[in-house]
């Protein structure tokens, strides 16, 4: 048993904290997870959403704090239980999304990783059986190093997380793992490998045989055609689900046309993205005012990208003066773009060369 505990104290505790850490590096994806579980067709806590970023900053902390004090074995009964309510909690999220397939990314691991509900499922009921164990053997639980030390220990990773998330909220992730990291290119993210794995699909045939109701089943699409059988239906379910490539739902339209195409094939394009008007920060403007006024000078072209109406987009590029139009593209993927509202790219023929919060839109190379 102490064998047991010494082993999973540490390894729930790396888990934690690599968990923690993969989401911390960037609490605005999380954030944006967290709005998910909040919406009216959901939980229906909308009253939450407003406090969704100061949530996110709070759980990642704590999830990375807490790894860290189990292992060094610092306030063990608080940590102990601390545990055991993240995992209930996480538990039942999962098994929330997974029932009810309302959510299909738990965002347990954030962009890093995504897992699909089930798996994560019971990827927590695993955890929840070891913190069991962690709890009922406590005992067997014992400090490293000494009281100061620990107390120190525990202060540093308090400030390290709080100026971590600091950081990247007022910039952007330190670690980009979405598909529009810079040097990745939006026209390969939207295709298909030749060598991707095709869809499977099997079939359920439901026949009439003798005045029976019978169900043949095949994965060949091939009706099975039985001697004497009169078909009464056909049902498909998908064994393996078509591949989606890491880049979709992305376009740029405006007026009723599709300008994609030919603007990822700009040599010199400058994309300021701003997903929501509703919530965007006027103070990043001026800046990008003056920033693309040198590029256009400089032979760029510019544009501008949001999921709000093209009045509302009009009524922005007039009160800013700004010197380029806005196009339509999905919120959703415009959030993952870019962590921030107003934030700016820089493509070359739809490779994304360089991406900035508007706080460092100064720093961009023209």
């Amino acid at each position: 048993m102490k064998i047991l505990v010494g082993f999973l104290r540490i390894f729930v505790g790396i888990f934690f904290i690599i968990s923690g850490m993969v989401k911390l590096v960037d609490p605005v994806g999380f954030s944006f997870k967290l709005q998910d579980y909040f919406a009216p067709d959901v939980l229906n806590l909308e009253f939450l959403v407003p406090y969704s970023l100061a949530l996110s900053v709070f759980v990642l902390v704590f999830e990375v704090l807490i790894g860290i004090m189990l292992i060094l074995g610092y306030a063990k009964r608080f940590t102990l239980i601390s545990l055991l309510g993240m995992i209930i909690f996480f538990t039942f999220l999962t098994f929330y999304s997974a029932v009810t397939g309302k959510v299909t990314d738990c965002g347990c691991f954030g962009s890093a990783l995504a897992i699909e509900p089930w798996t994560s499922f019971w990827k927590d009921i695993v955890l929840l059986l070891m913190i069991l164990v962690l709890y009922f053997g406590r005992q067997y639980i014992q400090p490293f190093f000494t009281t100061n030390v620990r107390r120190i220990v525990v202060a540093i990773s308090v400030v390290f997380c709080l100026w971590l998330a600091y950081y990247v909220l007022m910039h952007l992730p330190v670690i980009d793992f979405r598909p529009y990291h810079v040097g990745a290119n939006i026209q390969q993210g939207m295709t298909v490998p030749d060598d991707a794995p095709p869809p499977i699909i099997k079939y359920f045939w439901k026949y009439e045989i003798n005045g029976k109701e019978q169900t043949i089943t095949n994965t060949s699409g091939l009706d099975p055609k039985p001697e004497g059988g009169t078909r009464l239906s056909v049902e498909t379910e998908f064994v393996r689900e078509p591949y989606e490539p890491p880049i979709h739902d992305f376009s740029m339209e405006r007026d009723g046309g599709d300008y994609t195409e030919d603007f990822l094939e700009e040599p010199k394009l400058i994309m300021v993205v701003a997903y929501n008007l509703d919530n965007t920060e006027m103070d990043g403007y001026p800046g990008i005012k003056t920033k693309t006024d040198e590029a256009l000078k400089k032979g760029y072209k510019v544009i501008g990208l949001s999921a709000s109406s093209t009045e509302e987009t009009e009524k922005l590029t007039k009160a800013q003066k700004l010197a380029f139009d806005f196009y339509f593209c999905d919120m959703t993927t415009l959030k993952t773009i870019v962590r921030s509202n107003p934030g700016i790219l820089e493509l070359n023929r739809g490779t994304i060369k360089q991406k900035l919060h508007w706080n460092d839109v100064d720093k961009l190379k023209l």
